[in-house]
């Protein structure tokens, strides 16, 4: 990267490919594993890991590296940065016990939705999602909330990046329908899913903007399709998701006029 841009410093941009290479699917990492995931060198892969050891970012045992709490900080740097969702769990409290169920909050961060916040129902279910948790945008109803907010010529661009797995028999993975289904998010202002990414799973979603107007994040409430309908996920978690997004909007200083995410 560097080579292209002189103001990145190639070191810094290998050493997070690194750290994004551990994952729920490899907790672990061999020097190996490590190159072969990020495709750096193993002489450079070695040195990055040595130095996050070095550093109290990880561990090594038995030549297997391990993230250790460290890293926390740097994730924590971005939610403590964002005073918002302090703002925010009071509402998404609210319209957890309204509706029973869990209610969250997320940001896009490429093909993916990071979760910011969330209050889990009192219920159990069969998704355990924390902050942090990391899942594809596109059978999302919060990453379809975030799609649909980018400029048309982004949307294109990402679109044309996106890798639409298929996740369940019901996943939408055609790129024109996946377009389609985001204008009507854009158009009608929150977003619904049935059974997309997990089986059973329904949700509802809408948007969270800044004193700009601009949309920043989502939230979301899901339930599991033998509790919820979809006619009552659309009359009555819908219009309860939006009026809570719209809460949060005005406590950071914003009231949307309308519906619409443009």
């Amino acid at each position: 990267m560097s080579r292209q841009d002189p103001d990145v410093i190639d070191s810094v941009e290998k050493a997070f490919r690194v750290l994004e290479a551990f994952s729920a699917d490899h907790p672990t990492l061999t020097v190996s594993e490590a190159a072969d995931l990020t495709g750096l060198s193993r002489a450079t892969a070695r040195r990055i890991l040595l130095t996050c050891v070095r550093l109290g970012f990880a561990e090594v045992d038995d030549r297997r590296f391990r993230l250790l709490p460290r890293v926390l900080r740097l994730g924590y740097g971005y939610l403590a940065s964002l005073p918002i969702w302090e703002r925010a769990q009071p509402h998404m409290r609210r319209l957890a016990e309204e509706v029973r169920e869990s209610c969250s909050a997320a940001t896009l961060d490429g093909e993916e939705i990071v979760y910011v916040a969330r209050v889990p129902a009192k219920r159990s279910m069969s998704i355990v999602l924390n902050v942090g948790s990391r899942l594809p945008a596109h059978p999302t109803s919060m990453g379809r909330v975030l799609l649909a907010a980018l400029p048309p010529d982004r949307l294109r661009e990402r679109l044309g990046e996106m890798r639409l797995d298929q996740l369940t028999s019901h996943t939408i993975t055609d790129p024109d329908a996946l377009a389609a289904e985001l204008v009507k998010v854009r158009e009608q202002g929150y977003a619904v899913v049935d059974g997309e990414r997990e089986e059973g799973v329904r949700s509802a979603a809408a948007p969270v903007r800044d004193g700009s107007g601009a949309v920043i994040a989502a939230i979301n409430v899901s339930a599991n399709a033998g509790r919820v309908s979809v006619t009552e996920l659309h009359e009555r978690f819908v219009p309860l998701v939006v009026q809570a997004a719209d809460a949060i909007s005005r406590d950071i200083d914003f009231v949307p006029s309308s519906l619409s995410l443009i």
